[in-house]
């Protein structure tokens, strides 16, 4: 998720300036402090933690280094930047989707990470032999009873720290809506009428309808299924079907998914498919940033996504306080009960298998992190994430105008917020994607026999997940979720 990734990113770029400014001569840390080794994910918010990374180097000295599994051109940048303290700079990048296998290779070097990201349960699951219970250190001491909560943890022990709460869904221009409230054609006289899918669906297709007249290109920003936007919609789109099941089953997690109202997540796919600017041939080249310049640019009314994106939004055609949100509404019976979906699958880990004095040395880090002023300021004003931890005030909290409007829905409405179900597994999301990218060939009417039976055997896996349960047999732990039902 774009959420966890893009926090984890950052710290990742404020590790290896730590590291770089370190060498040159901020601090005076010798070997035996230890040092920080932290294996990021996306690094699309890496800039504003430049200053970071040399005020925790100023401060204690301690060598950080950092390799980034992302894609695009922030690491370069960044290379740049940290190049002008006069030392070589050498991250190693891997493409987007590529995390766990970046992860998995270098936990196996003797130089392997201190410290690295955990993204979801599936993460967790896989990766659990490497991490080091951190119940007792001071970092996690730190974290509110709510972040406690969301910890992975198996019994008494707690293997993670999360470090951001965050919510998605869909998210709206006020601008265009109000325009288009105004129009004799509307169906809707405010936003507040849009209460469930049908009405979100009319409003959406009406949208389309008169798109010239409003000055649009389409009603939804296009759903890509390039492997830079695949994320939005096979893992955190997905998650409300499997919230809705759960929740009929009075479970929050079990081995037994049968896609119940996968159909509903189908029906909103494809109302978003025909909807957006781009035809149904050629989504599959549409990326993230693509997607995301087309409601930034206030040429669409809504986009599906969560509170990390205002980061690429700020700044251009739509103002703070013409952002909105609305839940992922699907039609399913009672989902008008609920606000967006809430998420804490940012988690920092420690590896066991590092020294204890480099143990110590993440730890401490990540302490600095959420303690000091400059690290305070950092990870909430200027990252706009909302932080579990005891350490900061009501003040100090983001200035993210789309946190405060998921936030309605629960301090204002009085809405219940779905929590974020884990997902089982890559090769589930693989199966979703492969789903949607043949149902697009099907409404194209270029689906032959062979194609038939791909989709039936692909569905088949996708509604049992088989794979997953087995793996997290092996594993044999609980994931406490918090109580958001």
């Amino acid at each position: 998720m774009k959420s966890a990734q893009k926090i984890i990113a950052a710290m990742a770029a404020c590790t290896m300036g730590v590291g770089i400014l370190a060498a040159c001569g901020g601090g005076s840390a010798s070997s035996s402090d230890g040092k920080v080794y932290f294996l990021n994910t996306k690094p699309e918010i890496v800039d504003q933690l430049q200053e970071l990374a040399s005020a925790y180097t100023k401060e204690t000295g301690i060598k950080v280094d950092i390799e980034t599994a992302a894609s695009g051109t922030s690491n370069q940048t960044l290379t740049s930047e940290l190049s002008k303290t006069g030392v070589k700079v050498d991250i190693q990048s891997a493409t987007s989707g590529s995390y766990e296998s970046t992860l998995s290779s270098e936990l196996a070097k003797n130089n392997a990470p201190t410290m690295f990201g955990i993204g979801g349960f599936d993460q967790y699951a896989k990766f659990k032999k490497y991490l080091e219970p951190v119940q007792d250190s001071e970092a996690y001491k730190l974290l509110t009873d709510e972040g406690k909560s969301y910890a992975f943890k198996d019994g008494d022990e707690a293997y993670s720290i999360p470090y951001a709460a965050e919510w998605y869904g869909i998210i709206y221009n006020k601008k265009i809506i109000r325009n288009y409230c105004a129009k004799s054609y509307a169906v809707i006289k405010s936003v507040d009428d849009i209460t469930d899918y049908q009405i979100m669906k009319a409003v959406m297709d009406s949208i389309q309808e008169h798109k010239a007249d409003l000055g649009l290109n389409g009603a939804v920003s296009t759903p890509g299924l390039d492997a830079s936007d695949n994320y939005r919609f096979s893992a955190h789109m997905t998650r409300i079907p499997m919230f809705y099941e759960l929740k009929d089953d009075g479970v929050k997690f079990t081995l037994d998914i049968t896609g119940k109202y996968m159909g509903n997540y189908k029906d909103l796919w494809d109302t978003m498919v025909k909807d957006s600017p781009t035809e149904s041939s050629m989504i599959s080249s549409v990326t993230y940033e693509d997607s995301t310049a087309e409601f930034s640019s206030g040429k669409v009314a809504f986009y599906p996504n969560g509170v990390w994106a205002y980061t690429q939004i700020k700044g251009n055609d739509v103002a703070d306080e013409d952002l909105g949100m609305l839940p992922y509404f699907m039609g399913i019976d009672g989902e008008e009960e609920y606000g967006p979906a809430a998420v804490y699958d940012a988690n920092w880990a420690i590896n066991k298998n590092a020294s204890d004095k480099d143990k110590k040395a993440s730890l401490d880090f990540i302490k600095w992190i959420v303690s000091s002023d400059t690290g305070k300021k950092t990870l909430a004003k200027e990252m706009g994430f909302a932080v579990p931890f005891t350490t900061f005030g009501d003040d100090e909290q983001p200035d993210n105008p789309l946190v405060a409007a998921a936030k309605v829905w629960s301090d204002d409405k009085g809405k219940k917020t779905v929590y974020s179900a884990n997902i089982p597994g890559q090769q589930w999301m693989d199966n979703i994607s492969n789903d949607r990218i043949h149902s697009r060939h099907r409404q194209m009417g270029r689906r032959d026999r062979c194609l038939r039976q791909e989709l039936e055997d692909r569905m088949d896996r996708l509604q049992g997940f088989h794979r997953h349960a087995s793996a997290v047999r092996q594993v044999g732990v609980n994931h406490h979720f918090g109580s958001h039902t």
